[in-house]
């Protein structure tokens, strides 16, 4: 049997490895001891709750998982098949641990594990996973997947189901039983939302049609990749947008935490226009209900476009930037007690749901926002969608600190100004024009989004930049 190397797969702020050949029940059943050793036990938990994914291999690693929690006394409560937001509601409703075996938007041969304090407060590279991974890896190496060690008993397994709760839950918070009728095409990508958007908004007497798109649970992904941030797999939404007639279509990846949006005429819309008109309702509601609008902060990450700090300020609101990843957006959400935090990679943080991300949440302030007044999706967004954005471009490089250099050197002679939050950041004033260029978390790639006020300006930084990241040298 081949070792186990944990650092290969445990990220930033997750989980992320190969089935079996990087991850298996064996890691599983570690990585629950060390999380019932590092996280749960020190902070008092009774219990832990395990949600998976549709993937064959997420029920087998949950078990697997729970096996390591239960040595150690520890109670856990299976709700089976979910969302990664309904574990996250889990967590917060019943103020325990949490853990989704999920891979996002990855693969099929991929899994992974998304862990949560109670009130799915972040477990991260800064807040535990490193000791996490560190102790399972001991517990690999010195063959202790039956030799764990245990408090004298063994925990109870149980099973619930938090799916009614879930959804009684969002409608609590935003309201769309007075809008006007909607017809919503909604992609699942024969993932988890194939589960929860019939649940959520399929519900009777809300005036809203859903156009179901590969609703099927199926982990091998059959149609398209459930990652909606890749233009080719919108396209069959997009043909379903215009086929139907449709007001918008609505996109989930594979653990349905992130929602991406087409208008009426089959048009992306930036995850960064989205960000700021729910920023702009979240920032309206919390001032009638009496806070100072300089009291109210929300969070965005270093790639959303300027457009969303605008928008902040505009309501006379706090910005706050956090470098990419679930964990850190978290935290700082947490930090500055923000409303509200969101990412260009289309993850929408709410206070109001324990600072987790949840995309069902962001589409139903979407929905609501639509359907009180009556104009078209393209003009409500377009007072948020005022630059011109490159997309996320992807490079390997065989020396990542080398490519950046390059870069910094250039944009610096061009007069630009420059920011280390998250990898590199540089921005350009007249013209303006801004670029994010950072390693992955999750992938061996270097990443670019380019930001300008023009497409020509845009063009023109994105394929200088381009050029820099992939000379050889």
């Amino acid at each position: 049997m081949s070792p186990k190397v944990l650092a290969d797969i445990v990220k930033a702020y997750d989980v992320r490895g190969l089935v079996p050949e990087q991850l298996d029940a064996r890691v599983a059943t570690a990585l629950g001891s060390a999380f019932a050793q590092v996280v749960a036990i020190p902070e008092g938990e009774d219990g832990v709750m395990i949600g998976h994914d549709m993937r064959d291999s997420s029920p087998e690693l949950a078990r697997a998982f729970a096996d390591g929690v239960t040595a150690h006394g520890l109670d856990v409560t299976m709700i089976g098949l979910c969302s990664t937001d309904v574990l996250y509601y889990a967590s917060g409703a019943e103020q325990r641990a949490g853990a989704m075996f999920t891979a996002s938007h990855n693969p099929a041969g991929y899994n992974g594990i998304k862990l949560c304090r109670r009130g799915a407060r972040p477990v991260g590279q800064d807040s535990g996973l490193t000791e996490i991974r560190d102790l399972a890896q001991w517990l690999l190496d010195r063959g202790a997947q039956h030799d764990l060690p245990t408090s004298g008993r063994t925990g109870a397994v149980t099973e619930t189901d938090m799916l009614a709760g879930y959804a009684a839950y969002l409608h609590s918070l935003v309201r769309l039983d007075d809008i006007r009728p909607l017809r919503v095409v909604v992609d699942a990508g024969s993932g988890m939302a194939g589960l929860t958007v019939p649940i959520v908004l399929g519900m009777d007497g809300l005036p809203i049609t859903v156009e179901p798109l590969y609703f099927e649970l199926d982990g091998t992904f059959p149609h398209h990749e459930a990652n909606p941030l890749e233009p080719e797999n919108l396209r069959d939404l997009q043909a379903a947008v215009r086929e139907h007639g449709a007001d918008l279509g609505l996109a989930f990846d594979g653990d349905a935490d992130r929602c991406f949006v087409i208008d009426e005429r089959g048009e992306p819309v930036s995850p960064s226009a989205v960000t700021a008109l729910v920023a702009a309702r979240e920032i309206t509601r919390a001032v009638d209900a009496g806070t100072d609008p300089s009291e109210v902060a929300v969070v965005h990450n270093t790639i959303c476009s300027r457009a969303v700090p605008e928008t902040i300020h505009e309501h006379g609101a706090r910005a706050v930037r956090s470098r990419v990843g679930h964990s850190f957006i978290k935290a700082q959400m947490a930090e500055h007690g923000a409303v509200f935090g969101g990412e260009h990679s289309a993850h929408y943080y709410f206070k109001d749901f324990w600072f987790a991300d949840t995309g069902m949440l962001a589409a139903m302030h979407l929905l609501a926002a639509l359907g009180e007044q009556e104009g078209p999706l393209s003009e409500l967004v377009a007072a948020y969608d005022r630059y011109v954005a490159s997309g996320e471009l992807n490079s390997r490089v065989p020396d990542v600190s080398a490519a950046t250099e390059r870069v910094r050197e250039w944009a610096a002679a061009q007069g630009a100004s420059e920011d280390r939050l998250d990898g590199l950041s540089m921005v350009h004033e007249d013209p303006y024009w801004s670029f994010s260029l950072r390693p992955s978390n999750t992938e061996p790639l270097l990443r670019l989004n380019v930001e300008a006020q023009d497409r020509a300006v845009m063009e023109d930084i994105r394929d200088s930049v381009l050029t820099l990241v992939r000379q050889e040298r």
